[in-house]
């Protein structure tokens, strides 16, 4: 028999892997200025958990079907207009959100919005972890691939990397994740996980490969407390991971404007 605790350790489990991986994810987002297409993109999954939810079948396979079909729309729409990226998952986004709830009961609408680690089965957490996994071997794989894309588009193709396929990879990966993350903090919030943790490596990290390492730890510490949080203070863990997410964000512009005045300071010293 499961226990509430059994079902606490599964989002637990489940939460690190999510935000490891989420993180990870998120240091090239917010390299390429792509940060509010990950938040966005996050809200066009709740039509597809609102089907799940009707038609009672696996929220995270209506999430994900949706997701894929806003990244397959974006990137043909990228290719064939003018159109931004961030434009294009802008109007996905207020369309399928929309529609989501006005489709969503009323009394799942809710956890559709903030997720519920209570009811994290076993099954999800085997799959969240098996997922998170491939996702982060494939992103792991085109990591540098994606690095040189951003810098020069020119370079890249010079370089023999096919830069459409790549870009579509890395929205597939981004989609997953973000489907696999809906259970833990809801379709409101799982944007956070990708934006917060990148944003607070940003400040600190000197190098790239510091830069993804300590975005993918940020991601980590994020969901963990968030999670553990929320059992003690009976509070939904969403809301919790981002509001850690943000504080270590904060703690992160304090560091790195600390770590400046100091070094000016002994540059000052230096010359005199």
């Amino acid at each position: 028999m499961i226990t509430l605790s059994d079902t606490i350790t599964f989002g637990l489990i489940a939460g690190v892997f999510v935000g490891l991986t989420a993180g990870y994810l998120g240091s090239i987002m917010v390299s390429r200025h792509m940060a509010l297409v990950g938040d966005a993109l996050s809200h066009v999954a709740l039509p597809g958990v609102a089907l799940g939810i009707l038609f009672n079948f696996n929220p995270f396979i209506g999430a994900f079907a949706f997701l894929a079909a806003t990244v397959i729309v974006t990137w043909y729409l990228q290719k064939s207009t003018t159109l931004s990226v961030e434009a294009i998952i802008g109007v996905l986004f207020v369309l399928a959100l929309a529609i989501g709830i006005l489709i969503t009961p009323e009394v799942d609408l809710f956890e559709a919005l903030f997720g519920d680690v209570s009811k994290i089965t076993l099954t999800d957490t085997i799959i969240t972890v098996l997922v998170s996994v491939g996702v982060l071997v494939v992103a792991r794989s085109i990591y540098e691939k994606l690095v040189v894309s951003m810098i020069s588009k020119e370079l890249a193709i010079a370089s023999r990397i096919k830069v459409e396929r790549i870009n579509l990879i890395y929205l597939f990966l981004v989609a997953i994740i973000v489907a696999i993350g809906i259970k833990e903090v809801g379709t409101l919030l799982v944007g956070a996980l990708v934006i917060l943790p990148a944003a607070a490596a940003k400040n600190i990290s000197s190098t790239l490969s510091r830069y993804s390492l300590m975005s993918a730890i940020f991601g980590l510490a994020s969901a963990t407390l968030g999670i553990i949080l929320s059992n003690y203070v009976n509070v939904p863990a969403g809301p919790l991971v981002v509001i850690v997410g943000a504080a270590i964000f904060a703690a992160g512009v304090v560091a790195s404007s600390l770590s400046r005045r100091l070094n000016n300071q002994k540059s000052i010293r230096n010359t005199i």
